[in-house]
């Protein structure tokens, strides 16, 4: 493939999102083509070495910020005439309603899901406390003289040792699983706001 075919691919690819990182990441490719070509690359060589156009365009998408895209599919393609004003403002109370509501639901699913995940790491907390407070009130005991009630404290400061170690772990697993949907569900989202509508 040559520069100038790459180049264009990639500028179809992208032509939704705002015009001012298309040129940018445009400009960003040729000069990286550009430099391959002076290392001694022939030109399908060094377009072959950067990657495959449709790779690239989703790495570019997923780098871009959501607010960026929203901003540029929001702005108005035409000035709106005085009817149309006059109808959203009419209705505004109708679709600002639905539309403030519908945000604030999704919203406040996304706070749930991290209220969970602090509870489960505040429990771990507290397993690391019991670990703690157990042994050293088992030892305290144990010293004492009241050796069966020493053991039994030192063993529940072990249970709860070995419960916080299940407890990390699952606790970690299951953060890694929310920001990985999360990066997921704002990729989806991109994806659908740039998609070309079929003609």
């Amino acid at each position: 493939m040559t520069k100038l075919k790459f180049l264009l691919s990639l500028h179809d690819k992208l032509s939704d999102l705002p015009q001012n990182e298309v040129e940018e990441r445009l400009s960003f490719y040729s000069e990286m083509i550009e430099d391959r070509m002076e290392e001694g690359l022939s030109e399908e060589e060094a377009v072959s070495a950067i990657g495959s156009v449709d790779e690239i365009a989703s790495q570019i998408v997923a780098d871009i910020p959501l607010t960026k895209i929203v901003k540029e599919k929001i702005k108005p393609a035409k000035k709106l005439k005085t009817w149309e004003i006059i109808l959203l403002v009419l209705g505004s109370p109708i679709w600002l309603s639905l539309a403030i509501a519908a945000i604030s639901v999704i919203f406040s699913l996304y706070v749930s899901l991290w209220a969970v995940i602090i509870s489960l790491w505040a429990v771990y907390g507290s397993l690391i406390g019991c670990a703690i407070g157990f042994i050293i009130a088992g030892i305290v005991i144990f010293i004492t003289g009241n050796d069966l009630t020493g053991i039994a404290m030192l063993g529940a400061g072990l249970v709860c040792t070995g419960l916080s170690v299940f407890a990390f772990y699952g606790c970690k697993a299951i953060t890694k699983g929310i920001l990985l949907l999360t990066k997921t569900v704002a990729l989806k989202i991109k994806k659908s706001l740039i998609k070309k509508e079929d003609a």
